[in-house]
């Protein structure tokens, strides 16, 4: 082999080599793409996932209350409105007048019972989530609040003309419901701040804040179960969950979802 001989073979090596290493690194970055959409897809199969999941839960939770709510006005309901017709009965038939107040004292204390758990029946069978917007769900809770005289608690929304879907509403309620809770428990808090304010126009934001000794979130152990459920069921939804806390100062709790 001569001189030009090998290095026409050297060039074709060279050339071949090149032509190696450029496909090498067509296909890896074609498996890099390849990789990023599949893991792409699975978190979009996961997000779907979890707000299937999430209907289911809020579909059973629904017609499991419902179930207690018929078998509460079915069942204990009638046993009680039996007892009461006892004491009715006791109170007409009593010979002994000195235990009449006592008898009478059953009696309202039975009646009052039987209201409560009538109350407590129609709210639980009633769908009020779906029959009522956001706003009206929230200021029920804000006057049950209120109602205990623990602390002021207050709403500002711009939600007039618009509302969210069952599945937020349920998570909005479940979270203020638990905030509510956790700072009347443990904030001594004066006031609670409630706001709902709509973003752009695919996104809300949930913020509440309350003026109590605040606690510091890295020394709660297991950032305890009320800040485990909130942040749960925000992440169910797929929303940011941001709670910060400084003592002698408050807690504050924002809820963002870029729908």
């Amino acid at each position: 082999m001569d001189k030009a001989e090998l290095l026409i073979t050297v060039i074709l090596f060279n050339f071949f080599f090149l032509g190696f290493i450029i496909a090498i690194m067509i296909y890896i970055r074609k498996y890099k793409q390849r990789k990023k959409e599949y893991l792409s897809e699975i978190q979009i199969k996961n997000e779907i996932h979890q707000k299937e999941l999430l209907a289911t839960q809020l579909e059973i939770q629904q017609s499991t209350m419902k179930q207690i709510g018929r078998e509460l006005h079915d069942n204990i309901g009638q046993k009680l409105t039996l007892v009461s017709l006892y004491t009715q009965q006791l109170l007409h038939e009593n010979k002994f007048p000195d235990v009449n107040d006592k008898i009478e004292q059953v009696s309202d204390i039975i009646n009052q019972s039987i209201d409560e758990l009538r109350s407590l029946s129609k709210t639980l069978t009633d769908n009020k989530i779906s029959q009522n917007r956001i706003v009206e769900l929230i200021m029920d809770e804000v006057n049950v609040a209120n109602a205990v005289k623990k602390c002021k608690v207050s709403f500002q929304h711009d939600f007039e003309n618009s509302d969210l879907n069952f599945e937020h509403k349920s998570v909005v309620l479940r979270i203020i419901q638990e905030f509510i809770q956790n700072s009347m428990k443990h904030s001594e808090a004066e006031n609670i701040f409630i706001s709902l304010k709509s973003g752009r126009e695919t996104q809300w934001n949930l913020t509440l804040n309350d003026d109590g000794k605040g606690f510091d979130p890295t020394a709660v152990k297991s950032n305890g179960i009320g800040l485990t459920n909130m942040k749960n069921r925000a992440e169910i939804i797929g929303a940011d969950f941001t709670l910060t806390s400084e003592k002698n100062i408050g807690t504050s709790l924002k809820i963002v979802l870029n729908k």
